[in-house]
């Protein structure tokens, strides 16, 4: 028995492969049981499988409370009702959850590679991140991902018997494949931190990730489509009417006028986003269905060679994907208003890195007599980057206020 969305869009969805209320997992999912283990070696959890624990040791950490403060479109002070990077990880989380429920995953494994997929980014955003890789050009760049494998292998110094969190093989390969293979033919260079990890711990860059790890990427891409459109209408930048070019939302704001003619506008479009989120889903799970029919995975294993991506949108989805993007960028990423403040934030970022390379001593007491000073540019350049992408907005602006005598004001 198949099931398609009501109003015919999008793949169909086979009822009897759902997981609800199953219990068990598919054979294609990951075995928390059957982990590759962690790079040390520890006692195995009377009361919760490996990937709870992992899950539980992201949640507990300084990076996940730090995305309270960190932007995802609008910085903080813009408005309380807007979203950040720790509400958009927990936004992330839900789908990836609800998906892999359908498809008897581990939900616990795709939760925790959602937790902790933008443990990387820099205060203010892809703005800030876009700065700091333009500023490490000469030291090997940044990139969030690579960011992220370094907090939770190294900078979180919480542990008695090692530093990060000692996360399991399958979160850590989940963290830095999440978006696919990291080595392919004509491909970028691995990050440095990637690569540096990998030769002490192989996460087989050349392969794709688990099942787990691709519906929290495609989670990632839902979630953000959606609550950037709610965060544009919120802001006034975006009106429901700008919205009827978009041949998706289009369709939604016509079922939910439809349904129930005179509602309000909040209420309306809440009922639209709820209603792309499920469209959304419902397409992921019925691809992925599908493509689990034709492979007929027998592992996790098989999932991670089978040569390409499972879980991701049907065609028709992917073009309402572009539009949505292409769309978010022009009335939102680029509005003027958004740009003035990006250009404010990029000037904070860039006098942080300059004023902490020229005096190292000024990013704190743990700092001032830890011998940065001496070290060649590109090292003591990673050690800049590591202070400076840790930040949250709030103390970037604060950590300005104190150093230079005029902070642009990010309003």
């Amino acid at each position: 028995m198949c099931l398609a969305p009501v109003d015919g869009i999008g793949m169909e969805i086979d009822i009897k492969q759902l997981g609800f209320g199953t219990g068990g997992r598919a054979p294609w999912a990951v075995d928390p049981w059957s982990s590759r283990g962690r790079l040390v070696a520890e006692p195995v959890s009377p009361t919760r499988s490996e990937f709870q624990r992992d899950r539980d040791r992201i949640i507990h950490t300084t990076a996940f409370r730090r995305l309270k403060h960190k932007t995802q479109v609008f910085v903080a002070h813009e408005g309380d009702h807007y979203r950040t990077r720790l509400t958009h990880t927990i936004e992330v989380a839900q789908i990836a959850r609800a998906l892999a429920r359908a498809l008897k995953l581990d939900e616990d494994l795709a939760e925790g590679v959602a937790l902790v997929h933008d443990f990387g980014h820099t205060p203010f955003g892809h703005t800030g991140e876009e700065a700091l890789d333009e500023l490490m050009a000469d030291a090997g760049g940044f990139d969030h991902n690579a960011q992220s494998l370094r907090i939770v292998t190294k900078l979180e110094q919480r542990y008695a018997d090692f530093d990060g969190l000692n996360l399991t093989w399958e979160t850590l390969e989940g963290l830095v494949k999440h978006n696919g293979p990291l080595i392919v033919e004509g491909g970028k260079p691995v990050p440095e931190p990637i690569a540096h990890y990998n030769s002490s711990h192989d996460l087989w860059l050349s392969t794709h990730s688990s099942l787990e790890s691709q519906v929290a990427a495609i989670a990632d891409d839902i979630a953000y489509n959606t609550h950037d459109i709610d965060d544009g209408l919120r802001s006034g930048l975006i009106t429901l009417e700008m919205l009827e070019e978009l041949p998706l939302i289009s369709r939604l704001l016509a079922e939910v006028r439809d349904r129930y003619p005179g509602l309000e506008e909040p209420r309306l479009i809440h009922e639209v986003m709820r209603r792309q989120i499920t469209r959304m889903v419902e397409d992921v799970i019925g691809v992925t269905q599908a493509h689990i029919q034709e492979i007929k995975p027998q592992s996790a294993d098989d999932v991670r060679h089978a040569g390409r991506t499972m879980a991701h949108f049907s065609e028709e989805f992917v073009e309402a994907d572009r539009h949505i993007k292409a769309f978010l960028y022009r009335h939102l990423y680029r509005h003027p208003d958004v740009m003035r403040v990006r250009a404010s934030a990029t000037l904070i970022v860039r006098d942080l890195f300059s004023a902490f390379m020229a005096n190292p001593s000024a990013m704190g007491e743990k700092h001032r007599h830890a011998g940065i000073e001496d070290l060649p540019v590109h090292k003591r350049a990673r050690k800049v980057r590591d202070y400076l992408a840790g930040m949250t907005d709030t103390y970037a602006i604060a950590a300005h206020r104190r150093l230079f005598d005029h902070t642009p004001d990010l309003r």
